[in-house]
């Protein structure tokens, strides 16, 4: 039980990370610093919002 909630925790830091990835995209500069914080922000995102998805996957749920 706790992995699925770890999982579901990654996830939604990851949708967090994707959006403020995406929201900053939408609204900013072109310097570099904001494109290297779009695109950190996106990487870190997807990896964490994959690795809840994963884990929520295979957790298999036990009978109580």
């Amino acid at each position: 039980m706790e992995k699925r909630i770890l999982g579901i925790i990654l996830s939604l830091l990851g949708i967090i990370g994707l959006i403020y990835a995406g929201a900053a995209f939408m609204n900013g500069d072109s310097n570099t610093r904001n494109i290297k914080m779009i695109i950190i922000s996106a990487v870190l995102g997807g990896i964490f919002f994959m690795a809840g998805i994963s884990l929520v996957g295979s957790t298999k749920d036990k009978e109580t």
